[in-house]
Formats: structure tokens, sequence, C-alpha cells
């Protein structure tokens, strides 16, 4: 088996030398092979999980080596093929981890010792997971629209302004956001099912709204938890819906939304989807992002693709 370890070079704050020396070490007392691919600039992870894929099937695993970023690039490159991808959480927000740890608090060295990657005895389960489409890109943990983007923009300039505030930079944002308006306007027709299983649409043209996340996963934003109860293997989506609000109204929200409780949010509801399209109510790009990144479009058709991407979970 090759174990092809994908790394972004700038992502996070782990000692990566130190660890990929260590599991060296361990390899080097296997039948197994472990290469290193680092990534020079965007898209880099993407291409070198498919070529590996296209070459070695199953016979190959990816290790994500970075973070949300890294995860969102090597998905795409894996979806459909028979190459499974393992993730050692080694970005910073790290939040499609927490979800497949069961963890906010990760800790990257006990993940590494239970996939074996130390002792040599290398172990893992390996299970089909959804992914969300969406203009024919994928998704793997969250997509979302509104106020958590401008966020998302706003602490991604203050943390490559000021490096050494890593994930707080993201903090600041969130009172820089809170001094704008928090009302948006979208257009939505989206095929949704309520927790008895039965089949509704969700259209509104527009939609006035603070907040709409998409969930395939749990976690995102550094964090914040709009579906806690998530499956990764169930045809569904979850999402969670904030009515547009005020910034007084804003401030009792977000400690819940943070801590997975948005069910005992008063302006907010939730439920699953399956498909659906977004589109702007004026042309301008919407504001959205898609796993952390945002994205330009104007309108997004997107559906949940069930079991199209193979997942290594550590054993039980």
């Amino acid at each position: 088996m090759k174990y092809i370890f994908i790394a972004n070079p700038i992502a996070g704050n782990d000692d990566k030398q130190k660890i990929f020396s260590r599991i060296k070490s361990t390899f080097r007392h296997l039948d197994d092979e472990m290469i290193i691919e680092e990534t020079k600039g965007k898209g880099d992870a993407k291409i070198i999980a498919r070529d590996y894929a296209q070459k070695y099937g199953s016979d190959c695993v990816i290790v994500s080596c970075g973070g949300d970023g890294t995860v969102h690039e090597i998905a795409n490159g894996l979806v459909y093929t028979k190459t499974p991808m393992m993730i050692l959480p080694l970005g910073t927000g790290n939040d499609f981890a927490k979800k497949i740890y069961k963890t906010k608090s990760i800790n990257v060295e006990n993940v590494i010792k239970s996939f074996g990657l130390y002792s040599g005895k290398i172990k893992y389960d390996v299970k089909p997971i959804d992914l969300i489409d969406y203009n024919g890109e994928k998704c793997i943990n969250v997509m979302s629209y509104g106020v958590d983007t401008k966020v998302e923009t706003i602490g991604r300039k203050i943390a490559a302004k000021v490096p050494f505030l890593g994930q707080q930079a993201y903090n600041v944002a969130i009172v820089s956001t809170l001094c704008q308006s928090l009302k948006y306007k979208i257009n939505v027709d989206i095929e949704c099912v309520d927790k008895n299983g039965e089949p509704y649409k969700m259209q509104k043209t527009p939609l006035d709204y603070s907040l709409l996340a998409i969930c395939n996963a749990s976690y995102y934003g550094g964090g914040f938890c709009p579906a806690p109860n998530s499956k990764l293997d169930d045809g569904l989506l979850d999402y969670a819906l904030c009515d547009a609000v005020n910034v007084l109204q804003a401030l009792p929200i977000i400690p819940k939304y943070s801590a997975g409780k948005v069910d005992e949010i008063k302006h907010a509801s939730t439920g699953y989807m399956t498909s659906g399209r977004i589109w702007s109510v004026d042309d301008t790009p919407l504001l959205g992002n898609c796993d952390g990144e945002n994205f330009d479009y104007t309108e997004v058709n997107f559906k949940v693709e069930q079991k199209v991407l193979n997942l290594c979970y550590i054993k039980d």
C-alpha cells in the first residue's frame, strides 16, 4: 500500500517536519511506502490526489496534511474513485476533522497514534460519505450564505495582515461585522425534508435572512456548530436558517450557534435539504462560501451526492 501525504506547507502551526520524520522512521520497517507531496499553490492538492487515484486506485491512501482547504481540494480529487482519504488535522481550524474525530479539541498526535502511523500497526476503517455538489464542484463540509461569509472574508484579511492572531482573527472579524447591517436578501427554490421525512419546498423570492448554512458535516468557521446531529452518509443536508436580525438580536444568538444549540434560537429554523437553487436578487455575486472559501457565483445549483467519497475512520 502506498500512503501519499499531501502537505500544505503554510497550513497551521504544527511542526510537520518533525511529525513526518517520525512517521518515516516507522515506514522503514514496513512493506508499505510513504510518499510526501508538498503543494505549491491553490488547486495542487486536488491534482495530486486525482493523479495518484487514477494510477493506483484502492492500492493507495491519500493523507491530507493541512486544514480544511486541503481537505476540500483532496475530496474534489478523489470523488467517484476507490482511493480513500485519511485526515491528519494540521491546519488552523480543522473543522471537518472535528466532526469525524468527535471533538472540538483535536490532538493531532492522538490522531496519528490512533491510525498506527507511529507504531507501524496501521489500522483504519474505510466508509463512503456524502458530498454536496454545487455548480459541479464538491463541498465536504458546509456551504453557507450571509453574515458568516462576511466574517470569513474580514477574518482572512486580518489573519493575513496580523498572522500571530491565528484563529483569533475571526473573533475580531465578528466584532467588525456586527457593526454593519446583518440583513441580506437571496432568492431560493429548495427541496426540503421535514423531521418526519415528508418533502416540502422552500421558495422565497426574495428571502430576507442573516445566515443560511447548508451542512454535510457539523462544524465550520473555527468551531461554530449549526448541525450537531448531521450524518455524513444519510443522503440529507442539515440546514440552519437565521431570519434577518439586528445587532441586539444577534448577540445572544452567537454563543448558542457556536455551542450547537440552534434549536434554542428564537429567530432560527432547522431541517433537511436534498437539492436546490439559490440566486442573487440583483445579479451581483452571492455572499457565500463553501468549505471556508468564498465564491463569486450569482447562482448556485446544489444537490447531495450520496456515498461518493471513501474516508478513513479511526477503528473503534
